[in-house]
């Protein structure tokens, strides 16, 4: 939560200085190609093969054994990234002639291949940083794993909102600066787990050895990798396909995006954290009802908490982006940009969360191939979708494809798994889905009639407004939806309550 609310800060500090510029565009968009190869080789994939592995080094070798296997996966990820930095930032930073033969408008696209390569560099410091975080956590040291994005957000904001602001006079030295925040955060996401293991004990040294244990987690990333390289690459090419509609694109696109995971990355983490190990237990005993059960316990919460979110956003979201992001440069023809595209993103929510839980139900019976096998059926219907609307809809176009993409990997998915998992089908589930689609349904009509009345008849200036529209009718939907919930008597209500109570009561768990 606490990297959350920094990452808007960073976002309104940034909105506030570039707007929705072509600066702006150029660094989200730069961002994304070593944030792919982040996802791909360092987080995801390498921590779900190296945590298991490092378990069982430790539980066989002791700690010796843990920090040699520990040296030997950080110095293979260290040359890989560092080779990859080279490669990609020479081939970057001498491709501005073909930028020039092939596209239309060169200088923007000379702006993102550069600050590509200033910031490839992340990759590197983000990369080992995951493995020296993912031996925390084996060595039960949760805390600073926990605090790593804090330093990259706050390197960010003192670098752009301090420095950069202050220092800079032009918006491409503001940018630098901006980048060097991120390479400052990046380094410390690297230096403070690596400080709390040499406390702990750890030598850090070359050690290039292709051990058993590094080939066996190099074999166990495999299917991970290929499943996230196609996710990510379909951010990558919808950034880039933002970039070449306009300059505002990319960027309205990227903060509608991030307020859009705001309630994905806290509530559904938050169901998805107590209910993947119950049904992960069911299908190793072989209960395939109690797993269905559970599943089915998870799915119900993540739309009781997930689609009033998605109502709410949908409904409120141009108050939200104006009180939010209209700072600056950040001005209104911005928000009026970014509010449908918040809107439609917001339609996609609920299943972005069902998306989650059900892979991970794939997971629990060791079936790696079909999540990676839809996810291709999902990267081109993206693509074919975008392709057809962005020229006729621009970045709404982009937004449309992406939402029914991830409604058609959701079918998709849910298909599969009741192929499978016959015991798994959400049938009986209609019943209080169409109560949670109700109630929200209530709760957003309400929520809406009074923004109305408020905007015709409360003569606030438009900053107060948005302000009591916020804070005051987003608890006004709560209690409207809560008592709809009740009086419609919904299914598995208390176990809301129970879900987060247990998720508050881990304070140590890694984020």
């Amino acid at each position: 939560m606490v990297s959350r609310f920094l990452g808007l800060v960073r976002d309104q500090i940034s909105a506030a200085i570039f707007g929705d510029s072509v600066f702006n565009s150029a660094f989200v968009t730069a961002f994304r190609l070593p944030n792919l190869f982040r996802r791909l080789l360092g987080e995801g994939s390498l921590t779900a093969a190296f945590l298991p592995t490092l378990q069982h080094e430790l539980h066989d070798r002791g700690r010796p054994g843990a920090y040699t296997l520990l040296n030997q996966v950080t110095s293979w990820l260290g040359l890989t990234t560092a080779g990859l930095c080279a490669v990609a930032m020479f081939v970057l930073l001498s491709g501005h002639g073909l930028i020039r033969h092939f596209v239309n408008d060169p200088s923007k696209w000379i702006l993102v291949a550069d600050l590509s390569a200033i910031l490839f560099p992340y990759l590197a410091f983000i990369c080992v940083a995951a493995s020296l975080n993912a031996a925390l956590n084996v060595f039960e040291h949760f805390t600073e794993p926990a605090l790593s994005p804090i330093w990259l957000n706050l390197c960010m904001i003192v670098t752009l909102g301090g420095a950069g602001y202050h220092l800079a006079h032009s918006p491409l030295g503001e940018l630098h600066w901006l980048c060097a925040g991120v390479l400052a955060g990046g380094f410390l996401q690297m230096a403070v787990p690596a400080g709390v293991l040499i406390h702990l004990g750890w030598r850090p040294r070359l050690d290039l050895t292709l051990s058993p244990r590094v080939r066996e987690i190099a074999r166990l990333m495999a299917p991970g990798f290929v499943g996230t390289a196609i996710y990510q690459v379909n951010i990558l090419v919808a950034s880039y396909l933002a970039m070449s509609i306009d300059d505002s694109s990319a960027t309205v696109m990227f903060y509608a995006n991030r307020l859009m995971e705001l309630p994905i990355g806290v509530f559904a983490i938050a169901v998805s954290t107590v209910v993947y190990p119950l049904i992960a237990r069911h299908a190793v005993e072989g209960k395939f009802d109690a797993m269905a059960d559970d599943f089915r316990k998870g799915i119900r919460l993540i739309l009781i908490i997930n689609v009033p979110a998605a109502v709410g956003l949908a409904v409120l979201s141009f108050p939200i982006t104006r009180l939010i992001y209209q700072h600056g440069h950040f001005d209104s023809s911005a928000t009026r940009l970014m509010t449908p595209l918040l809107t439609l993103f917001a339609v996609g929510m609920p299943f972005f969360s069902v998306v989650n839980l059900t892979v991970r139900a794939f997971y629990s019976v060791r079936d790696l191939k079909t999540p990676v096998r839809v996810a291709v059926i999902d990267f081109f219907v993206n693509l074919i979708l975008s392709l057809t609307l962005m020229h006729r809809f621009g970045a709404l176009g982009l937004v449309a494809a992406s939402t029914c993409a991830i409604i058609i990997q959701t079918v998709l998915l849910q298909r599969a798994l009741m192929r499978k998992l016959p015991e798994l089908t959400l049938l009986p589930l209609v019943d209080s889905t169409g109560k949670v689609l109700l109630g929200a349904a209530i709760m957003g009509a309400v929520v809406r009639l009074s923004w109305s009345m408020l905007t015709t008849h409360a003569h606030f200036a438009a900053r107060l407004n948005d302000l009591v529209t916020v804070f005051g009718l987003i608890p006004l939907g709560i209690a409207v939806y809560a008592a709809a919930l009740l009086l419609l008597r919904v299914e598995g209500l208390e176990e809301v309550t129970a879900v987060l109570t247990r998720w508050k009561r881990r304070p140590n768990s890694p984020q």
